[in-house]
């Protein structure tokens, strides 16, 4: 039977808004179910609306074409060429290199190249040990002098990479060519790796 008085409907409405009061479960059950409709409006009203202005389709290096939707002012539709995306990081800023660090290695791949027959691990280590950084002679200690093929520094040093405190060298050898990192320390620079190239 329809409601045909004003005092019949504010009982109506007193009792619908009365009724998340009742009890604290009504309360939380009305909170969660607020809850959850903001939330899907949220997610639902972005799609449906969308944005003002339309859609952009693009990818790395191609043309984006905007369109507007019917009703919506300025349906000028465009071109504009997106920049490439870059495909590796920027190298990394060169400094002057410096002529200690240069020297360094160069006396280090000469005293590594240094071992007539007989020489021993230890007294090849010992040439080493004033230009290498301590945590790299634990690493040396395991390289046998007889094994190395060269026997002398035949170029002048050149610098591959140079940075604040830290550079990479190629030294010559009368064998391969020796790359050396050097790191400058509170000691000075100091050789933390080296690598034959052929």
């Amino acid at each position: 039977m329809p409601i045909r008085t004003n005092r019949g409907r504010t009982a109506v409405y007193r009792r619908l808004w009365g009724w998340p009061l009742r009890s604290p479960r009504h309360l939380i059950g009305t909170l969660v179910i607020v809850a959850v409709l903001f939330t899907a409006l949220g997610i639902l009203m972005p799609k449906v609306i969308g944005k003002p202005g339309d859609t952009m389709v693009s990818g790395p290096g191609s043309s984006a074409t905007m369109t507007s939707r019917p009703g919506v002012a300025a349906p000028v539709t465009g071109t504009s060429t997106l920049p490439p995306r870059l495909s590796s990081p920027p190298p990394p800023s060169s400094v002057p290199p410096d002529q200690d660090g240069i020297r360094v290695a160069k006396e280090w791949v000469t005293a590594w190249a240094n071992h007539p027959d007989g020489t021993t691990t230890e007294q090849w280590l010992k040439g080493l040990e004033s230009r290498t950084d301590v945590e790299y002679m634990a690493e040396l200690s395991s390289v046998d002098p007889a094994n190395i093929a060269a026997t002398k520094v035949v170029g002048e040093p050149r610098v591959v990479t140079s940075a604040q405190d830290s550079m990479t060298v190629d030294v010559q050898t009368d064998k391969p060519k020796v790359e050396v990192s050097v790191v400058k320390t509170n000691a000075g620079w100091r050789v933390t790796k080296f690598t034959q190239v052929d």
